[in-house]
């Protein structure tokens, strides 16, 4: 009997430490140092109203705006209940059918010259909210024909969203298409008074 109530004790300090204090304390610095991180990285509009993540992609189909990475994820593009890339090795032909397909999608939607792997390529997670620049560059042309933007001001928009490899070693050169295309549609009312 001694041991039983030891062992209780012990269950429930541990319960207590482990189950309770613990994650108040990381919820509390979480909350405190890393507020916007810890919430989701949201993005809100004009009236306090949750529009995106900036951790999660979205599918853009407007041809005034970037388009983002495929996303392979189970019911539909980018559902985060279920990220996961579709696992096809590069020889599959259900890959190579998806290629082919979204190839054909984008020369038909105005992209002209070498299209970047990432517009053609879903990432492993399926919810990659970036880009390359060179995905980025490639689609200014589409863009400025559709809104009547000059390629240039689309150009240097695009140079001021690349975010830098972590570090200088950690990742690759990327731009987040969500706040791109928020910028994008600020900048196209601007044109839209002239």
């Amino acid at each position: 009997m001694k041991n039983f109530k030891q062992g209780v004790i012990v269950f429930v300090f541990l319960f207590l430490i482990t189950g309770v204090v613990y994650p108040l304390i990381v919820t509390l610095i979480g909350q405190i140092a890393f507020n916007k991180q810890v919430n989701g990285s949201l993005i809100y509009n004009n009236n306090h109203e949750i529009i995106a993540s900036k951790l999660i992609g979205q599918p853009f189909q407007n041809p005034k705006l970037f388009w983002s990475r495929p996303s392979s994820t189970p019911d539909f593009p980018y559902n985060a209940l279920y990220s996961g890339g579709s696992n096809l090795g590069p020889t599959n032909p259900e890959l190579i059918k998806r290629v082919q397909e979204r190839t054909k999608y984008l020369r038909a939607n105005d992209l002209e010259g070498q299209i970047p792997s990432c517009l053609v390529l879903g990432s492993g997670s399926g919810l990659d909210p970036d880009i390359t620049p060179s995905a980025a560059f490639a689609q200014i042309q589409r863009i400025s024909k559709y809104t009547h933007i000059p390629a240039r001001v689309l150009d240097e928009l695009v140079k001021k969203h690349i975010k830098k490899r972590q570090f200088l070693f950690f990742g690759a050169d990327r731009v987040n298409v969500v706040e791109l295309n928020l910028a994008l549609i600020e900048v196209e009312k601007q044109y839209g008074r002239r």
